[in-house]
């Protein structure tokens, strides 16, 4: 039986480390409706996906899940929307969408968020919107409070809102999901590149009302310029680390060996792992989906340790136990040298006992601190809007891209490098 209305509290208070009190008032709607969603078994499962999927074992500290990202993100698009909204009345009947799609929009992630996208050709961005059909519980919290929503949510996430602004806000070159997820991995795995001044950023945001979009002021363009800067090093120095290439490398090798001895017969695993072995990417139910998360994954690792297929014993064992492969950096090599020393490296391997095919390769890692994808960053000044890379050199800077070309291999067995290899 449920307490009396008058004995609820009114409002409910996740306190985070970044944000301080994300506090929610039950007696606004909006409000009340993101409390709704919160309590979902859909969202809850967000607790056992980890945001940076297997870089924890770079990051010791890396183990913040996509629930706490989700009402990060909130809270900043929150902020964002409500200081907007006090000099742009108009932008009201949006607050809905937006606050929901913020919460949302990492809904469809799978166990180790982006490398099961890898491993198993999902795409967490359809499971999002399979969610806010399918899902009783997410879809009918959206209807009860407008029979629209949840189509509008679908055209934030496929950016067609007609109002650009409402997508922008949620994902764009400038958007509190990137907010957010800069603050918080840095936070988490220690790195000091995430620092961004975010109320100066948030002080720059403006609405456009002729277009429509999401705007900078020229007076914020120093705070744009670091988050931008912020990110290209998050990118560089964390989210491509080597040891993280390697965590995941170890990571798609174990689970391609274990589906092929699945597909052979002779490997066994529950139900929730078999129907994603049998399944193929985004052609799972929508039940078969959510039953998969982290700790899912990671106690059959744990198990499959002890297989006859000394292959996967192996590379499970290495994923558990923290057992990786080294990294070396090729980028200087031509394309046909990097084959070349991968190509030499293949026979060493057979000859020390390890199969080739799943103890070395070659890992290429893209990163551009700016890019002009949906629409870029405008810059809001007398004579209209301009492309914010345009006005400033340090941004046009950040808009070339930088490649990095990793070698892959046991430190058991090295590579045989060429005298000259570091001249």
């Amino acid at each position: 039986m449920g307490f009396p209305r008058s004995l609820r509290s009114t409002s409910r208070t996740y306190h985070d480390p970044l944000h301080g009190a994300i506090t929610l008032d039950r007696e606004d709607p909006v409000e009340a409706l993101l409390v709704r969603l919160i309590d979902t078994p859909e969202f809850q499962r967000l607790r056992r996906i980890r945001q940076l999927g297997a870089a924890s074992l770079t990051f010791h500290g890396a183990e913040g899940s996509r629930f706490t990202h989700s009402l990060g993100v909130m809270a900043i698009a929150r902020r964002a929307f409500d200081r907007l909204l006090q000099s742009n009345p108009s932008l009201r009947p949006y607050r809905a969408t937006v606050l929901c799609a913020a919460l949302l929009h990492d809904i469809g992630h799978g166990p180790f968020s982006h490398t099961c996208e890898d491993i198993f050709s999902s795409h967490h961005e359809q499971w999002t919107l399979r969610i806010l059909e399918e899902a009783p519980a997410i879809r009918e919290a959206l209807a009860d409070y407008d029979p629209e929503l949840g189509a509008a949510l679908r055209q934030v996430y496929e950016k067609a809102h007609p109002v650009p602004i409402v997508w922008q806000l949620i994902s764009s070159q400038l958007d509190c999901d990137r907010l957010d997820y800069l603050m918080r991995d840095s936070y988490f795995t220690g790195a000091s590149y995430g620092k961004l001044d975010l109320d100066r950023i948030l002080m720059a945001l403006q609405f456009d009302p002729d277009s429509g979009q999401l705007v900078v002021a020229r007076k914020g363009i120093t705070a744009i310029e670091h988050y931008l800067i912020v990110r290209f090093f998050m990118y560089a120095q964390v989210y491509h680390h080597p040891k993280n290439l390697a965590a995941t490398w170890v990571l798609e090798q174990a689970f391609r060996r274990a589906r092929e001895r699945y597909v052979a017969g002779d490997l066994l695993a529950d139900d929730v792992v078999s129907d994603w072995f049998q399944g193929v990417g985004d052609r799972l139910s929508l039940a078969q989906y959510l039953a998969a998360d982290d700790s899912v994954f990671v106690y059959h690792l744990q198990r499959w340790q002890r297989h006859p297929d000394l292959i996967l014993a192996d590379l499970c064992r290495r994923f558990i136990d923290r057992d990786l492969p080294k990294t070396l950096d090729v980028s200087h090599l031509l394309p046909e040298q990097q084959t070349a020393l991968l190509q030499q490296l293949k026979p060493r391997l057979h000859q020390s006992g390890f199969d080739p095919t799943y103890y070395c390769g070659i890992r290429v890692s893209w990163n551009r601190g700016y890019t002009l994808y949906q629409r870029g960053i405008k810059l809001q000044h007398d004579k209209g809007l301009q492309e914010i890379s345009e006005v400033s050199p340090l941004i046009r800077t950040l808009t070339q891209p930088l490649q990095k070309t990793w070698l892959v291999y046991l430190r058991d067995v090295p590579p045989d490098l060429p005298a000259d290899f570091l001249a």
